[in-house]
């Protein structure tokens, strides 16, 4: 974890959903759980959030940076943000929840695009990549 913790400190692009949203968070809010996280967004998160398995769903997410319609979100057992600090930008809410964040080269959604073919989402963190290779970056 260290190595990790220590390339994503020093602005490797990353992109977490779901349970990857809650291993970029720098603090998960259940003091129980134990579980250890990369970190890298100034947030708090709480795991499923959303609620168990079967309370996953499906809703329309207006996203910031992603252009045209909304983004179909596949949330299952999502987590979502309850704070962020002042570095964090969010970029989506859902029913006042936050669900959407980047931090500098870290991005993260608490739903998952990757189950609905729209790669709208994972062309804004290549975008993101593609920045920080661009050269003086």
């Amino acid at each position: 974890m260290d190595p990790l913790r220590t390339r994503v400190r020093a602005g490797m692009p990353v992109y977490g959903t779901c349970a990857g949203l809650i291993m970029l968070a720098d603090k998960i809010l259940d003091p129980r759980s134990g579980q250890e996280t990369i970190g890298g967004i100034d947030m708090i998160v709480r795991r499923n959030a959303f609620g168990r398995q079967n309370e996953s769903f499906e809703a329309a997410v207006d996203v910031r940076g992603v252009e045209g319609d909304p983004v179909e979100g596949v949330f299952i057992r999502a987590p979502w943000v309850e704070s962020v600090g002042a570095e964090t930008e969010v970029l989506a809410e859902h029913e006042g929840h936050i669900v959407a964040v980047r931090q500098g080269n870290a991005l993260a959604t608490s739903f998952h695009p990757e189950l609905t073919g729209d790669h709208r989402v994972h062309s804004l963190f290549v975008d993101m990549v593609r920045a920080n290779l661009a050269p003086g970056s």
